[in-house]
């Protein structure tokens, strides 16, 4: 939801900020807290469409042509426009770019969401959501490279994957619940044979659909020309290397470099909304600037560099991760990169929000990682406390090729079945992903961090080193005592009992506090990738 430079902040960005001013109103707020109950309206581009009453009086705002509501979007529709387009106008907002973006359906459910969590919780920072602003699908276990890094371990399809008509009724409840975007992911779920079925159904119920993929596949553009006609509106190809020999090295198949850029070519081709998804770690991190070289070289507008964490083939890997020095280093050169280039460039490390704060001087608000709420902006930070940082089980969750929901794809914890239950009672019941959407339930230097509402850490690293997603993030500059702690032991560590696990965290605690002797706290091993 972050604003893209000036149509950013006088769209969506002004209308996120007011909407918040407006809910902070109690009788506004009970009337966005009615408008959840779900509805059908007849729209002349898509037919028939299910979804909450704010979704209809978001269209009905926008200009969309739509009928057959129920009275309650007739009688509503003008007290509601009056007020979108005053607090608009008040932060100086373009109501015209607002409208546009909601004539958008998957930005109309994104907004309907933020609205209806408003309603229903009040503003809350971060901000708190019924459903789901993302869902990534882990849609197959299957794959036809070996990436050294790979959070799924993918190889073969496991024995216990949906069905195809599992997953189109998976796709049936992530509309019911109102989720705006759906990534398919994997493995590799391009060579699946159930690939272009499930994707023309999430684009034919009005969710953005989205695919991150090694390339392989759509390196035929004609294969991906299919896509874009079956409603791919986004694609997100890996590449590691600016250097063919070391990214076939890094994805363990001679040619994925090749073909990974002729995706990417492809895309650019076809004008479809795209990104080079980099995962940053020690086998790259000198050749940052000859990765954005080869993206600019391509044509290509939005680089994605990905944290790394230690779980999947990853675990075998752990050589691989930064250390909070590198990986603040990292981060300060791409921020700065971005001000140099026309490219649109983000980090999945949480920190980076914190990190385009202070090298900002607070005026920044850059694509997906925020500013802080102490700018003095209302836009900027409306937007930085809609996000928040880490969004796992918050924002967004992730759905294994089983069909079993977590909180995200590096953390997986599983919270529920969609053979035994609803998204939506998975996510509105998990004890685990109410703890995680709400910061104060964070444990050691997260807790207490002054920029916890832009950034939070990132949870699935806690977990994967400290067996506790609630935990400091160890990759954070902040909690370098708990990163040296884990460095050291490492050297020294073998396979950990529960018992053993129990006492690191024991340990990692007084660390935190300042009691106890960081000598002695060393000495223990602290490897809880075990687990």
């Amino acid at each position: 939801m972050a604003g893209d430079g000036k149509n950013g902040e006088r769209g969506l960005g002004a209308f996120l900020a007011g909407v918040r001013i407006a809910l902070g109103n109690q009788v506004v707020r009970a009337v966005f807290r009615g408008l959840s109950k779900r509805a059908t309206c007849t729209y002349s581009d898509m037919g028939e469409v299910n979804a909450p009453l704010v979704y209809h009086l978001l269209a009905a705002y926008a200009g969309a042509s739509v009928s057959g509501c129920p009275f309650t979007v007739r009688f509503l529709k003008p007290f509601i426009g009056l007020l979108l387009d005053t607090m608009v106008k008040l932060l100086h907002g373009d109501v015209e770019i607002v409208k546009e973006a909601l004539r958008d359906p998957p930005v109309r459910r994104g907004v309907a969401l933020v609205l209806e969590g408003l309603g229903l919780y009040g503003v809350t920072v971060p901000q708190k959501l019924p459903a789901p602003f993302l869902v990534v699908w882990n849609f197959t276990n299957m794959c036809n490279l070996r990436c050294l890094h790979c959070y799924q371990r993918a190889d073969k399809p496991l024995p216990d994957e949906l069905t195809l008509e599992e997953k189109l009724d998976v796709v049936r409840q992530l509309d019911e619940a109102n989720v705006a975007a759906v990534a398919l992911s994997g493995g590799e779920p391009t060579i699946h044979p159930h690939f272009e079925r499930v994707l023309g159904e999430i684009a034919r119920r009005g969710m953005y659909a989205a695919v991150a993929t090694n390339g392989w596949v759509f390196a035929d553009i004609e294969r991906l020309k299919r896509a874009v006609d079956l409603g791919l509106r986004y694609v997100e190809v890996s590449v590691d290397s600016a250097n063919p020999r070391k990214h076939d090295w890094f994805r363990g198949v001679p040619g994925s470099w090749q073909r990974a850029v002729k995706a990417l070519e492809n895309a650019v081709k076809l004008g479809v909304n795209h990104a080079m998804a980099v995962t940053i770690t020690k086998a790259n991190i000198d050749e940052v600037e000859d990765i954005l070289d080869l993206a600019e070289s391509i044509g290509v507008k939005r680089v994605v560099f990905f944290n790394f964490v230690p779980t999947g083939r990853g675990k075998e890997n752990l050589w691989l991760d930064l250390t909070p020095e590198e990986r603040e280093e990292f981060m300060r050169t791409v921020f700065h990169e971005m001000k140099k280039r026309g490219i649109e460039i983000e980090v999945t490390a949480p920190q980076y929000g914190r990190v385009a704060l202070q090298e900002s001087g607070g005026r920044e608000v850059i694509a997906t990682h925020f500013a802080s709420e102490a700018s003095a902006d209302p836009v900027v930070k409306a937007v930085a406390e809609f996000v928040g940082g880490c969004g796992a089980g918050r924002i967004y969750a992730a759905i294994q090729p089983n069909g079993d929901v977590a909180p995200c794809v590096f953390l997986p914890v599983k919270v529920g079945s969609l053979r035994e239950k609803s998204f939506r009672e998975i996510w509105e019941e998990s004890p685990l992903l109410q703890k995680l959407r709400d910061r104060d339930n964070l444990r050691g230097f997260c807790k207490r961090c002054p920029y916890r509402a832009i950034c939070g850490g990132c949870r699935a690293r806690a977990y994967a080193y400290l067996g506790d997603p609630l935990g400091p993030d160890p990759g954070c500059i902040y909690n370098k005592r708990v990163w040296d702690a884990i460095e050291k032991a490492l050297k020294e560590a073998g396979r950990l009992t529960e018992k053993e696990l129990r006492e690191i965290w024991r340990v990692v605690e007084e660390l935190e506090k300042g009691s106890g002797s960081e000598a002695a706290a060393t000495r223990r091993p602290v490897e809880a990738i075990a687990r």
